[in-house]
Parts: C-alpha cells; structure tokens; sequence
C-alpha cells in the first residue's frame, strides 16, 4: 500500500465524493479514481459504496481505514519532527488566527519577524474555524478558546479587551432612543459568545441588525451606520469613523491562547515568533486586561 494512494483513500473518506477529494488534495478527479481503484484492486474487494449521501466505506474500507489512519499518524509524525529539527531560520512558517488578529495584534509581531529574519515566510491562514494542529493544518495557533489536544504545547498569552463601537450618530441615538439602533453580532452559530449575551441584555430594546463570523466586516458594516457591535478593542480602535460608546460595565475580555504541536518545539522559526511575540504582546496582557477609564 502507497502512502500516495493512502492519502488519497482518508480523502475520500473524509470528503464523501472524489470530486470534493480531488479539490482538497490538488489533484484531478481521474486521478483520484484511479488510486482507489488501484486499492480496491490490492484489496479485492470494494472499498466504498455510494448513497445519496454520498460514498460511505464498506466493511473491508473502515478496516483499511484503520490502517490508513496508522499510516498517516506515523507519516505526520516524521513530518512534524523533521520540520522540528530544521536549524536555518528559513523557510515557511503557517500561522493560524482570526483575521482581525492578523491585522491589527499579529500585524507589528510579523513586520518584526521578517526584518530580523528575512528568510522566513509568515504565511497566515486567517479564520475563524479550529485548524487541526496534529495534521500541520497549520504549525502555530492562536485562538480565543484552550486546545483540548495531549499533544499541544499551548499557554495563555494574553488578555484582550474588547469594547462597544459605533458612530457618533449610532452612539447618540442609543442614549435617546435605543430601539432605534441595530446590534451588530457574531452569527447563529457563535451565539454562545459572552459578548453576544452581554450586548442583548444589555440593550433588550433593540434589535439585531446584521450577523457575520467575521470581526472586521461587524466594524464595516457599523461605521456604515447599521448598528453599534462589540468589538476586540485594538480593531475597533484602529476603523476611523468608529468610537467607543461608554457602559456602565465593559464587555466581558477574552483570553488569547496560544498552541503548536509538540513536535514542533524546537522549530526554529517558530521559535522566533514566540520570542518575538512574547517581547511584545505577552508584555501587555496585564494592561489589556486592566479596566479602561
């Protein structure tokens, strides 16, 4: 068995069709066909059925799922320590974090990073999704919630602020009339977010005007007077146009976390970034997590 054909088999796997693997992998849709057959072959025997869900192992493909997926733990493992013994401070260095974070948190950590060491490449995966680190989805995280994984190297950096934004139209209606304006807020499915529940009971008379996963288009669409939103302090700060509108009590914080895989630890190039963002953020998280005036 090939590990080639083996990455192409969990694909498919994961993804429930060959066209939806074939994108994933970079591949063509014949390819993808042709490795499975190959296995299907080797194994004499069907791998997968299909259903009008799509395809779903057979009783002979989830016994070589278990294999595949031994495989695969075992080929990720060389990989992570291979890339964990690299010595030159080179190379591409994958960050993960919300895209607001890149912006305007990340954003002077990375300019440092690359005058000091122009040979790394920070390439950022901006999302809000939880990328699977034991799968080099991406070598280093930072994120709002703590990693559940045995094998991540995780600790606390930093407290971060956040604070109610709106223009000055927006902030003087919602002393004068508060039903007047909407609240901007995260999406149905980040609803459980203590600011979402702060900003409702907060102003139970208004209403929501506009939802999005995306910190930086809630700050857009409320300087364009939809509605006031609760935003990270250092991206609400930084959108001309917005101000903080006073509370009797601010927003709840939100602890930044921080993860790699353990088999990354002596990265150097991630090592580099962990210098640097130490330097110059961890330095502040006693600050931010202070009561503004």
């Amino acid at each position: 068995m090939e590990w080639g054909d083996v990455q192409v088999f969990l694909a498919v796997m994961r993804k429930g069709s060959f066209g939806k693997a074939a994108e994933s992998l970079g591949v063509s849709h014949p390819t993808v066909g042709r490795r499975i057959k190959a296995l299907e072959e080797e194994a004499q025997q069907a791998l997968f059925r299909r259903t009008s869900e799509g395809l779903v192992l057979t009783d002979a493909g989830d016994r070589v799922m278990k294999l595949a997926e031994a495989m695969e733990s075992s080929a990720l493992a060389m990989e992570r320590r291979l890339a964990g013994n690299h010595e030159r401070l080179e190379g591409l260095l994958r960050i993960s974090s919300a895209e607001w974070f890149a912006s305007y948190v990340l954003g002077p950590v990375l300019d440092e990073l690359t005058h000091r060491h122009p040979a790394i490449v920070p390439e950022i995966i901006a999302s809000y999704r939880l990328l699977d680190l034991a799968r080099r989805d991406a070598d280093i995280a930072f994120r709002l919630v703590p990693f559940t994984d045995p094998d991540i190297v995780q600790r606390r950096l930093m407290r971060m602020p956040y604070a109610l934004y709106g223009t000055p139209e927006n902030a003087q209606a919602l002393l004068t009339d508060p039903a007047s304006v909407g609240l901007i807020m995260m999406n149905t499915g980040q609803s459980h977010f203590p600011d979402v529940s702060w900003l409702v009971e907060r102003f139970p008379q208004s209403r929501p005007a506009f939802k999005s996963t995306s910190r930086g288009i809630q700050a857009q669409m409320c300087l364009r007077g939809l509605g006031v939103a609760v935003l990270p302090q250092p991206l609400g700060d930084a959108t001309p146009g917005l101000q903080r509108i006073a509370t009797p009590d601010l927003p709840p914080s939100r602890d930044i976390w921080v993860g790699y895989h353990q088999d990354l630890r002596h990265m150097d190039r991630l090592r580099a970034l962990l210098d640097i963002t130490d330097r110059m953020l961890a330095s502040k998280a006693d600050a931010a997590s202070a009561p503004s005036a």
